[in-house]
């Protein structure tokens, strides 16, 4: 019986269609070993990681981003920077770059560097990074924001998971706090909802909709709390 992942003949590297308008894809996509070897990078490079405050290997994460790429219209190039979208930022910076290129190519370099918030060591302040990164996805070419909003979603997806165990406590576990933290998924969202919509995109509204109505509920004034934040980041 052959595997569901399928050794790769030639495949293009653009993807058969307009992902970025967020259709059902036409026909399957293969996976070879290039996606095989991703996979196998990725976990040596982030062995030992975890989730915030959890025992939760660092590589579910990953998966599940790749999954959304493939749910959402990715082929194997955007699938295997789903998998590599961290490695740069949290597991040797500038140069992990130089061998994601030499390993998986310039596209998925591209975008595993337009997913990277910071490559240096100590990484700049939270809110710094967290402004610019929003700033660069304003350009960012659709492949880059893709993945992007993948990422974004599982992350929410997360949270909402683990509020509705912890509640309020979970809001330590991330540098920008309750507040922060719900601002910067908001601006994401708005960034994100400047492009023509599609799936992913709905998705993710659903997501942070859903994260700040139950924030909400918990401390009502929360929604004045979170657009006091916002403005003073645009000062």
């Amino acid at each position: 019986m052959r595997t569901a992942v399928a050794e790769k003949k030639h495949q293009p590297q653009g993807t058969p269609f307009n992902f970025a308008q967020g259709k059902l894809r036409k026909h399957r996509v293969r996976l070879g070993r290039r996606f095989l070897r991703a996979f196998e990078f990725a976990a040596e490079k982030h062995a030992g990681q975890t989730r915030k405050a959890s025992g939760i290997p660092y590589i579910a994460h990953l998966m599940g981003v790749a999954s959304l790429v493939l749910e959402f219209g990715g082929d194997e190039d955007l699938s295997i920077a789903a998998l590599l979208h961290d490695v740069v930022e949290d597991c040797g910076g500038a140069p992990m770059l130089k061998e994601v290129r030499r390993r998986f190519g310039s596209r998925v370099a591209k975008i595993v560097d337009g997913c990277t918030d910071s490559d240096t060591d100590p990484k700049p302040p939270w809110l710094e990074r967290k402004e610019s990164y929003i700033r660069h996805l304003q350009s960012a070419d659709a492949e880059t924001r893709l993945v992007s909003a993948a990422d974004k979603l599982n992350n929410v997806r997360s949270i909402l998971s683990d509020y509705r165990e912890v509640g309020e406590l979970i809001w330590a576990r991330f540098s920008g706090g309750r507040e922060g933290t719900l601002w910067y998924y908001r601006a994401l969202l708005e960034e994100f909802l400047r492009s023509k919509s599609n799936r992913l995109i709905r998705e993710l509204e659903l997501a942070v909709l859903e994260l700040e109505a139950t924030a909400s509920r918990a401390r009502p004034r929360s929604a004045s709390s979170r657009k006091a934040f916002a403005r003073r980041v645009r000062r």
